[in-house]
């Protein structure tokens, strides 16, 4: 555990509205450090004994339980932090994927220090939903394509996320219309944060050199 709870930002979507690709814009801007889980798991060395535990698991279609998940969590943090890729003291984390259930954000508490929820909503289901059956399409996943399974997966993501966001004081969720161009959607994103970041950083960021 780090000795200080990491300063958070928590990104928030149902499938299809898009949170990996603003989590992914976000990252870029200077005072923030975008982690997705699902990338960490990607990205997992499968012969390291981290890596054939939760291969145990997942290999038989079975979720990897919330405690290894923050293990996984917590030693890809300290590498972040090991490589200088990530500075607690000056950065933001904009955690994507991290809680998924009410059970991982109680096993956070202490990790981090929420400072915003960003919760990605869609006023039209029926119009991501759309986006979604496109997407699975054009990536060849015929599965994925089925109208039922997506409304499927949207109602796991409602009854597992609406815990997680009771979790945490009313006062930091900010709902965001996910409808519309990336560009439409980071707009009213920035329109929420930048006050926050503005408290955190004042009007002056540091950069790396180029």
């Amino acid at each position: 555990m780090a000795d200080q709870p990491y300063k958070a930002v928590l990104l928030f979507g149902a499938p299809g509205v898009g949170k990996g690709t603003q989590g992914k814009i976000l990252g870029v801007i200077p005072g923030f450090h975008h982690i997705s889980t699902g990338e960490i798991f990607r990205a997992l060395d499968r012969e390291s004994e981290l890596g054939k535990l939760v291969m145990s698991f997942s290999s038989h279609g079975e979720l990897v339980p919330d405690d290894i998940t923050l293990q996984v969590w917590e030693e890809h943090m300290a590498a972040q932090v090991d490589a200088g890729k990530y500075k607690p003291a000056k950065d933001i984390l904009l955690l994507d994927g991290l809680p998924r259930n009410l059970g991982q954000a109680n096993l956070l508490d202490g990790h981090i220090l929420p400072l915003r929820v960003i919760h990605l909503v869609a006023s039209d289901q029926d119009a991501m939903v759309e986006r979604l059956r496109r997407r699975a399409i054009k990536e060849k996943r015929a599965d994925d394509a089925n109208e039922k399974l997506i409304r499927r997966r949207w109602d796991i993501y409602r009854d597992e996320t609406q815990p997680v966001l009771d979790h945490y004081p009313r006062n930091i969720i900010a709902e965001i219309d996910a409808v519309g161009t990336p560009a439409e959607v980071l707009l009213r994103i920035l329109n929420d944060l930048v006050p926050m970041l503005t408290t955190q950083f004042g009007n002056v960021f540091e950069t790396e050199a180029a």
